[in-house]
C-alpha cells in the first residue's frame, strides 16, 4: 500500500441519502396537512445547512431543494432572506456555495426553473409597511414596544423598515415559506429560545400546522443535531400545550457521556466531520496517548497504522472498524477492539448514527502512518 501524501482536498460527506430520503417524490399530488411538500422541505433543509455553515451539507440540501422543484430564485430568495437571521457572513458562504452548485447542474445539463425574480419596495412609508407586515405575520395589530426597541430604537427602524417591508415585501417566498426558513436557521444556530419560539409561533398563524413543525424540527435533528431538536420540541410543546417531549435516545447518550465532544478535526486524513478531546499527550515519561474522537455519521480515518498498535473502546453510538484483508466489524457501546501493530486499519461512525471512541496509542515507536483514502465502495461494503 502506498503512503498518502497529505494535501488539503475537499472531501464529500456520505449523508445526501439519508438527510433527503424524504425529497425522493412520485407525483405532486395534494399535500397532506400533516406533511411539509416537496418545496418547503427544500426550503427547511437549506436554512438548516446555511444556519450550520457546512457547506458540505448545504451543498447537498442545494442540489435536492432544485431537484424537488424549487426555483433559482426561490433558493436566492432564501439565502437574502436568510442574511437577517444568520448574519452576512453566512449568507454570502451560501451563495458562493449555490454559485458553485448552479454551474456544476448546467455543466450536466440540468436545466433549473428561473422563476418569477424579486420586485423591490420603490413607494410607501416603509416603517408603516413593515408594521403591517408585521401585523399580518403574528395576527397582533398595534405591538407594544419590545424592551430592546425602547434600549436602541433605531434597531426599531431598521426591523419595521429593512426586515419586514425591504425583505418580507420582496416576494418569491411567502410568509409561510420564509417562516420555514427562519426556524430552520434559528434552531439550528441555538441558545436563541425567545426569537425561535417567537418565529414558531408566527410559522404556525401562517398555516404551518403542529405535525409539519415537527417534520421541520426532524429535520434539524438529522443535520443539526438531537440537541438543538429537542428544543425546538420543547418550544413546540409550550406553544401547544402537548405533553413535554422525552429526550431522544441520541441526546440522553450524549447527554450521560462522561467527556466533552472537544474540537473539530481539521485534518486531512479524515473524511466527513470528527471532533477531539484529548485526555491524554505523549511525553518523554509517559509515551502513550489517549482521546476521545466523535465522529458524525458518515466520516472515518484514512487507512492508517501505527507502530505499537492501538485500543479502541465504543463509548456511544454505532462505528465501523476494519483491518487490511479482513471483513469490516460494526462496533457498539462497549466494544473494544485490539489493533496488531503495523496493521492497516481505518475506524469510523457508520452512515446513519455518530460513533464516539476512546483511543489509546503508544507513541514509544514512532507516529501514526497515514496510507490511502477509504473509498465510498470500501466503507458502504458488507464485507
Amino acid at each position: 500500500m502506498k503512503k498518502f501524501n497529505v494535501k488539503q482536498s475537499t472531501l464529500l460527506i456520505v449523508i445526501s441519502m439519508l438527510t433527503f430520503y424524504s425529497l425522493s417524490f412520485g407525483s405532486a399530488s395534494a399535500q397532506s396537512k400533516d406533511e411539509l411538500s416537496p418545496v418547503e422541505q427544500g426550503i427547511a433543509s437549506i436554512a438548516i445547512a446555511t444556519a450550520k455553515g457546512d457547506t458540505q451539507l448545504l451543498n447537498a440540501s442545494l442540489h435536492a431543494g432544485l431537484d424537488a422543484g424549487m426555483t433559482v430564485n426561490q433558493v436566492k430568495e432564501e439565502l437574502v432572506h436568510l442574511y437577517a437571521y444568520c448574519g452576512f457572513p453566512r449568507s454570502l458562504m451560501a451563495i458562493n456555495t449555490l454559485t458553485e452548485v448552479l454551474q456544476d447542474r448546467i455543466n450536466k445539463g440540468i436545466q433549473d426553473q428561473e422563476g418569477p425574480a424579486a420586485t423591490d419596495l420603490n413607494a410607501g412609508n416603509k416603517y408603516e409597511i413593515g408594521k403591517e407586515v408585521l401585523a399580518d405575520l403574528t395576527g397582533i395589530n398595534n405591538r407594544p414596544m419590545a424592551g430592546y426597541a425602547k434600549t436602541v430604537p433605531v434597531i426599531e427602524v431598521f426591523l419595521k423598515e429593512h426586515l419586514f417591508a425591504d425583505i418580507f415585501k420582496r416576494g418569491v417566498l411567502n410568509y409561510k415559506e420564509r417562516e420555514i426558513a427562519t426556524v430552520g436557521a434559528l434552531l439550528t444556530m441555538g441558545d436563541l429560545d425567545p426569537m425561535a419560539r417567537g418565529h414558531i409561533g408566527i410559522a404556525m398563524h401562517q398555516g404551518v400546522t403542529e405535525a409539519q413543525m415537527n417534520k421541520i424540527i426532524e429535520m434539524v435533528e438529522t443535520q443539526a443535531g438531537p440537541e438543538k431538536a429537542y428544543i425546538g420540541k420543547l418550544l413546540l410543546a409550550a406553544l401547544t400545550d402537548s405533553k413535554e417531549p422525552t429526550p431522544s435516545s441520541a441526546l440522553s447518550e450524549i447527554e450521560n457521556l462522561i467527556f466533552l465532544r472537544g474540537e473539530k478535526l481539521d485534518n486531512p486524513v479524515f473524511t466527513g466531520k470528527a471532533y477531539l478531546n484529548s485526555l491524554i499527550t505523549a511525553d518523554e515519561v509517559n509515551t502513550t496517548a489517549a482521546g476521545v474522537v466523535t465522529f458524525e455519521p458518515g466520516a472515518r480515518t484514512f487507512w492508517h497504522q501505527h507502530p505499537t498498535g492501538q485500543i479502541i473502546i465504543s463509548i456511544s453510538g454505532t462505528g465501523f472498524y476494519q483491518e487490511k484483508g479482513s471483513p469490516k466489524r460494526i462496533l457498539k457501546k462497549g466494544d473494544t477492539v485490539k489493533c496488531p501493530p503495523n496493521t492497516p486499519h481505518w475506524h469510523g461512525a457508520s452512515d446513519t448514527e455518530a460513533f464516539v471512541q476512546i483511543a489509546i496509542t503508544d507513541r514509544s515507536e514512532g507516529s501514526t502512518q497515514w496510507f490511502d483514502v477509504v473509498t465510498k465502495e470500501t466503507y458502504l461494503s458488507q464485507k
